[in-house]
């Protein structure tokens, strides 16, 4: 497929620019794409008059200009979190063997919109489309984790804080230290608190604006998820696999 000159030329600008966040002027520019500054000052004149390119009137220097946040939002508004997150989350149910889960809040409940099957036999509750509650699920303490406090008490209030195992957390002050630790450390750990004899751990999922849109956990039956293989291999995976999926949602870590 041919190239379409001006085409590349002007985006080279734009990924000039782009390098320049204080301002580039046009000689320098120029150089940087290697054009003739009449060429790049009429392709200049073009993406200014479209919005992508504003100069300083005071130093005459190029930035980019709003048009191009605008174009980079739409995207990332509209990216579907279960197509993003599809093959990182199958790498990580393959290197762990164990099911994994991709799951989102909706009405004070957790609702599991992906999951991925280990080759090892398990059974669980969990299924696409099913809704569960936050208080006694890791996903459902990561997406809590996120959350006003308003927020998360107007959840209790409306849902209640059943026990579901003798692990499940009932006391409102004792969910609030949970969410504070998730906060500090980026993930938590089910302790069989939703199903009898399953442990998880689970991780948030940020989109470009640093929000917990989603969280994923690992999940398997507590003689193969234990505590001595969480603390030596799950938690590194967990975290490494989240902090893929949050890129590629535009998530910039600080």
């Amino acid at each position: 497929m041919a190239n379409v000159q001006s085409v590349n030329r002007s985006l080279s600008i734009l990924e000039a620019l782009a390098q320049s966040p204080k301002g580039i002027g046009l000689t320098e520019l120029a150089n940087k794409v290697n054009l003739a500054k009449s060429s790049a000052h009429r392709l200049l004149a073009t993406l200014i008059n479209k919005g992508y390119v504003v100069q300083n009137r005071e130093t005459d220097e190029y930035l980019l200009g709003l048009k191009i946040i605008e174009l980079s939002s739409a995207l990332l508004e509209n990216l579907d979190i279960r197509t993003v997150a599809k093959k990182t989350l199958e790498e990580l149910c393959s290197q762990t063997n164990e099911v994994v889960h991709l799951c989102i809040h909706e009405n004070g409940e957790v609702v599991y919109i992906d999951k991925f099957e280990s080759d090892q036999t398990i059974r669980m509750h969990s299924r696409i489309g099913k809704r569960t509650m936050m208080h006694s699920t890791g996903v459902g303490k990561v997406l809590l984790s996120g959350m006003t406090a308003d927020e998360v008490r107007s959840i209790i209030k409306e849902k209640g804080m059943v026990a579901f195992t003798p692990n499940t957390i009932t006391q409102e002050n004792v969910l609030f230290d949970c969410l504070e630790k998730i906060n500090k450390e980026g993930y938590t750990i089910d302790e069989i608190e939703n199903e009898e004899g399953i442990r998880c751990i689970a991780a948030p999922i940020y989109d470009y604006s640093g929000k917990i849109i989603a969280a994923i956990s690992i999940s398997g039956p507590e003689n193969r998820v234990t505590k001595e293989r969480i603390q030596s291999e799950l938690i590194d995976l967990i975290l490494q696999t989240a902090d893929i999926v949050s890129k590629k949602m535009g998530y910039l870590r600080d």
